[in-house]
Protein backbone atom coordinates (compact mmCIF):
# COMPACT_ATOMS: atom_id res chain seq x y z
CA UNK A 1 0.00 0.00 0.00
CA UNK A 2 1.72 3.47 -0.52
CA UNK A 3 1.33 6.15 1.35
CA UNK A 4 -1.34 8.39 0.01
CA UNK A 5 -3.42 5.02 -0.04
CA UNK A 6 -2.44 4.66 3.88
CA UNK A 7 -3.45 8.14 4.48
CA UNK A 8 -6.82 7.86 2.47
CA UNK A 9 -8.05 4.47 4.35
CA UNK A 10 -6.99 6.05 7.75
CA UNK A 11 -8.09 9.76 6.90
CA UNK A 12 -10.77 9.35 9.81
CA UNK A 13 -8.54 8.60 12.82
CA UNK A 14 -5.69 10.28 11.15
CA UNK A 15 -7.55 13.54 10.98
CA UNK A 16 -8.75 12.57 14.85
CA UNK A 17 -5.30 12.31 16.17
CA UNK A 18 -4.38 15.46 14.08
CA UNK A 19 -6.77 17.47 16.41
CA UNK A 20 -6.40 15.76 19.54
CA UNK A 21 -2.55 16.98 18.95
CA UNK A 22 -3.45 20.47 18.49
CA UNK A 23 -5.84 21.15 21.11
CA UNK A 24 -3.45 19.67 23.56
CA UNK A 25 -0.60 22.15 22.08
CA UNK A 26 -2.58 25.00 22.20
CA UNK A 27 -4.06 24.40 25.43
CA UNK A 28 -1.03 23.81 27.29
CA UNK A 29 1.00 26.37 25.20
CA UNK A 30 -2.45 28.93 26.71
CA UNK A 31 -1.66 27.85 30.24
CA UNK A 32 2.11 28.23 29.79
CA UNK A 33 1.61 31.51 28.79
CA UNK A 34 -0.58 32.69 31.65
CA UNK A 35 1.75 31.33 34.45
CA UNK A 36 4.87 32.39 32.43
CA UNK A 37 4.04 36.04 32.08
CA UNK A 38 2.66 35.84 35.48
CA UNK A 39 6.03 34.30 36.97
CA UNK A 40 7.75 36.98 34.60
CA UNK A 41 5.84 39.99 36.02
CA UNK A 42 6.91 38.87 39.45
CA UNK A 43 10.09 38.44 38.89
CA UNK A 44 11.54 40.91 36.25
CA UNK A 45 12.14 44.25 38.68
CA UNK A 46 14.61 42.12 40.68
CA UNK A 47 17.74 40.76 38.83
CA UNK A 48 18.72 37.76 41.37
CA UNK A 49 14.91 36.63 41.24
CA UNK A 50 14.52 36.78 37.25
CA UNK A 51 17.80 34.67 36.86
CA UNK A 52 16.21 32.63 39.48
CA UNK A 53 12.97 32.22 37.42
CA UNK A 54 15.00 31.63 34.52
CA UNK A 55 17.30 28.92 36.04
CA UNK A 56 14.46 27.03 37.21
CA UNK A 57 12.33 26.75 33.75
CA UNK A 58 15.31 26.21 31.84
CA UNK A 59 16.58 23.80 34.19
CA UNK A 60 12.97 21.69 33.46
CA UNK A 61 13.76 21.39 30.25
CA UNK A 62 16.88 19.80 30.21
CA UNK A 63 14.93 16.73 31.20
CA UNK A 64 14.79 14.44 28.78
CA UNK A 65 10.50 14.43 27.86
CA UNK A 66 10.31 10.80 27.71
CA UNK A 67 11.93 10.96 31.47
CA UNK A 68 9.78 13.38 32.23
CA UNK A 69 6.29 11.66 31.07
CA UNK A 70 7.57 8.25 32.93
CA UNK A 71 8.29 10.48 35.91
CA UNK A 72 4.72 11.98 35.90
CA UNK A 73 2.79 8.42 35.31
CA UNK A 74 2.68 6.93 38.90
CA UNK A 75 1.76 10.57 40.10
CA UNK A 76 -0.66 11.40 37.37
CA UNK A 77 -1.51 8.29 35.88
CA UNK A 78 -1.85 7.37 32.45
CA UNK A 79 -3.34 9.51 29.39
CA UNK A 80 -4.34 13.52 29.19
CA UNK A 81 -2.91 14.64 32.73
CA UNK A 82 0.94 13.80 32.11
CA UNK A 83 1.22 15.45 29.02
CA UNK A 84 -0.71 18.03 29.64
CA UNK A 85 1.67 18.66 32.78
CA UNK A 86 4.85 17.59 31.03
CA UNK A 87 3.86 20.18 28.00
CA UNK A 88 3.33 22.95 30.18
CA UNK A 89 6.10 22.72 31.92
CA UNK A 90 8.41 22.39 29.04
CA UNK A 91 6.30 25.41 27.56
CA UNK A 92 7.57 27.71 30.34
CA UNK A 93 11.11 28.85 29.77
CA UNK A 94 10.88 30.78 26.23
CA UNK A 95 7.83 32.74 27.50
CA UNK A 96 9.04 33.63 31.04
CA UNK A 97 12.67 34.30 29.15
CA UNK A 98 11.27 36.48 26.88
CA UNK A 99 8.45 38.53 29.11
CA UNK A 100 10.88 39.26 31.64
CA UNK A 101 13.20 40.28 28.92
CA UNK A 102 10.43 42.43 27.09
CA UNK A 103 9.04 43.90 30.39
CA UNK A 104 12.77 45.20 31.23
CA UNK A 105 13.40 46.50 27.76
CA UNK A 106 10.35 49.08 28.24
CA UNK A 107 11.64 52.43 27.91
CA UNK A 108 11.82 54.15 31.52
CA UNK A 109 10.71 57.19 30.45
CA UNK A 110 7.59 55.92 29.13
CA UNK A 111 6.66 54.44 32.58
CA UNK A 112 7.19 57.80 34.55
CA UNK A 113 5.35 59.17 31.89
CA UNK A 114 2.90 56.97 32.33
CA UNK A 115 3.02 57.65 36.50
CA UNK A 116 3.03 61.07 36.16
CA UNK A 117 -0.27 61.36 34.89
CA UNK A 118 -1.39 59.57 37.73
CA UNK A 119 -1.32 55.97 36.62
CA UNK A 120 -0.97 53.36 39.31
CA UNK A 121 1.18 50.45 39.12
CA UNK A 122 -1.32 47.76 37.87
CA UNK A 123 -2.17 50.36 35.17
CA UNK A 124 1.22 51.40 34.45
CA UNK A 125 1.69 47.21 34.11
CA UNK A 126 -1.44 46.66 31.81
CA UNK A 127 -1.58 49.52 29.57
CA UNK A 128 2.19 50.54 29.07
CA UNK A 129 4.72 47.78 30.29
CA UNK A 130 2.99 44.51 28.86
CA UNK A 131 2.13 45.48 25.71
CA UNK A 132 4.85 47.28 24.42
CA UNK A 133 6.52 43.55 26.06
CA UNK A 134 4.31 42.09 23.64
CA UNK A 135 6.60 41.70 20.67
CA UNK A 136 9.14 39.61 22.60
CA UNK A 137 7.00 37.75 24.21
CA UNK A 138 4.76 36.04 21.23
CA UNK A 139 8.23 35.00 20.01
CA UNK A 140 8.59 32.82 23.19
CA UNK A 141 5.44 32.02 22.77
CA UNK A 142 5.95 30.95 18.82
CA UNK A 143 9.52 29.44 20.14
CA UNK A 144 7.83 27.41 22.64
CA UNK A 145 4.57 25.98 20.29
CA UNK A 146 7.41 25.07 18.00
CA UNK A 147 9.11 22.48 20.74
CA UNK A 148 5.82 21.36 22.15
CA UNK A 149 4.74 20.27 18.66
CA UNK A 150 7.06 17.68 19.01
CA UNK A 151 7.66 16.70 22.50
CA UNK A 152 3.87 16.30 22.36
CA UNK A 153 4.51 13.10 20.28
CA UNK A 154 6.28 11.75 23.31
CA UNK A 155 2.82 11.58 25.13
CA UNK A 156 1.85 8.34 23.42
CA UNK A 157 4.17 6.53 25.64
CA UNK A 158 1.71 7.51 28.82
CA UNK A 159 -1.16 6.39 26.38
CA UNK A 160 -1.38 10.40 25.38
CA UNK A 161 -3.46 12.34 22.36
CA UNK A 162 -1.96 13.02 19.70
CA UNK A 163 -0.07 11.90 16.12
CA UNK A 164 2.51 10.36 18.52
CA UNK A 165 0.20 7.28 18.73
CA UNK A 166 0.58 7.13 14.60
CA UNK A 167 4.36 7.53 14.97
CA UNK A 168 4.69 4.78 17.75
CA UNK A 169 2.41 2.24 16.13
CA UNK A 170 4.53 1.96 13.36
CA UNK A 171 7.77 1.68 15.56
CA UNK A 172 5.99 -0.94 16.93
CA UNK A 173 5.98 -2.57 14.16
CA UNK A 174 8.66 -2.54 12.45
CA UNK A 175 9.01 -4.21 9.58
CA UNK A 176 5.50 -4.77 8.50
CA UNK A 177 3.60 -3.17 5.23
CA UNK A 178 2.44 0.27 6.63
CA UNK A 179 5.03 0.87 9.41
CA UNK A 180 6.89 3.50 7.92
CA UNK A 181 3.56 5.10 6.55
CA UNK A 182 2.53 5.30 9.86
CA UNK A 183 5.75 7.14 11.18
CA UNK A 184 5.91 8.90 7.82
CA UNK A 185 2.19 10.11 8.53
CA UNK A 186 2.31 11.00 12.25
CA UNK A 187 5.82 12.83 11.26
CA UNK A 188 4.08 15.26 8.36
CA UNK A 189 1.27 15.67 10.44
CA UNK A 190 3.28 17.77 13.10
CA UNK A 191 4.96 19.18 10.47
CA UNK A 192 2.20 20.77 8.92
CA UNK A 193 0.50 21.81 12.05
CA UNK A 194 3.93 23.52 13.26
CA UNK A 195 3.99 25.69 9.97
CA UNK A 196 0.33 26.11 10.49
CA UNK A 197 0.62 27.41 13.97
CA UNK A 198 3.38 30.01 13.02
CA UNK A 199 1.65 31.26 10.38
CA UNK A 200 -1.18 31.69 12.86
CA UNK A 201 1.32 33.57 15.03
CA UNK A 202 2.78 35.72 12.36
CA UNK A 203 -0.82 36.72 11.14
CA UNK A 204 -1.63 37.50 15.29
CA UNK A 205 1.75 39.45 15.49
CA UNK A 206 0.54 41.77 12.37
CA UNK A 207 -2.76 42.46 13.94
CA UNK A 208 -1.34 43.27 17.52
CA UNK A 209 1.45 44.63 17.51
CA UNK A 210 1.46 48.44 16.08
CA UNK A 211 3.50 48.89 12.85
CA UNK A 212 6.16 51.46 14.72
CA UNK A 213 7.26 48.48 17.15
CA UNK A 214 7.95 45.38 15.15
CA UNK A 215 11.17 44.30 15.00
Amino acid sequence: MSFWEYVGSRHAQLLTDTFQHASAVFQCMVIATVLGVVLAVATYRSEWAGALATMTTATILTIPSLAMIGLLIPVVGLGVAPTVVALTLYGLLPVVRNAIVGLRGVDPALVDAAKGIGMSRTARLFRVELPLAWPPILTGIRVATQMLMGIAAIAAFASGPGLGNEIFRGIASLGSANALNQVLSGTLGIVVLALLFDAAYVLIGRLTIPRGIRA
